[in-house]
């Protein structure tokens, strides 16, 4: 059972198609993929994690009849919309700590009152956005849970957003099979690079942002007249 279990996570890890498609495996890669969805979506550490290209290939394997649509999808919901409150549940959590209200408290409280509006007006589309960046798709629902009082509007958010999340990539999954070999790679490759380069774009703006700060605050007032 453990070798079978460690065959399936090294196809996945390396997108071994070919040994996927072993009879059997089936129920395997239902487990082994829930369980990869909601580590990565609830927990930092889990980030490295290959979840984009995971419910591609998830959707490519329900198109060729290995997985069953009607259980692969749903399942994939199911699992990122838990990992995202076992996050917020973390964010609530964090939220009780003395460290973590002394750091709030720095925060001037009009800062804090735009990132609730924001918060409340465009949950949906943080969450959603976030889900395609490694690492963010945790941190937004934890800051979620730091700062959003209403459970259930922190459910509707998260759920919808997975659903959106889930249909869009394994339903691109799913066409690559019909796709022209050249074209299906290419559209793979490109799959599995987007998540590398969305979070070198967040890295790249907050170090750019936080460059600016520095320079802005050492530079030296203006003569008085």
């Amino acid at each position: 059972m453990f070798e079978a279990i460690q065959e399936v996570l090294v196809a996945l890890w390396y997108q071994d198609f070919d040994a996927l498609l072993a009879p059997g495996s089936a129920t395997l890669i239902y487990i082994i993929v829930a369980v990869l969805i909601c580590l990565e979506s609830g927990f930092l550490p889990a980030a490295p994690l290959p979840c984009d290209s995971v419910v591609v290939l998830v959707g490519t394997l329900a198109a060729v009849g290995v997985l069953t649509p009607a259980i692969a999808f749903p399942l994939l919901i199911v699992a990122a919309s838990m990992g995202s409150w076992m996050a917020f549940m973390q964010g609530r959590w964090l939220n009780k700590l003395p460290m973590v209200q002394s750091w709030l408290k720095k925060v001037p409280e009009k800062n804090m009152k735009t990132v609730d509006a924001l918060l409340r007006q465009h949950g949906l589309v943080a969450l959603f956005a976030a889900r395609f960046i490694p690492g963010v798709r945790s941190i937004v629902p934890m800051m979620m849970g730091i700062r959003v009082k209403e459970a259930p509007r922190f459910h509707y958010f998260a759920w919808l957003s997975a659903t959106l999340w889930v249909f869009l990539l394994a339903g691109i999954g799913f066409l690559l099979p019909s796709l022209p070999d050249a074209l299906g790679r290419a559209v793979t490759m490109g799959l599995m690079a987007a998540p590398v380069i969305t979070l070198c774009a967040a890295i790249l703006t907050a170090i750019t942002w936080r460059v600016r700060k520095l320079l802005r605050g050492n530079k030296p007032p203006s003569a008085q007249a």
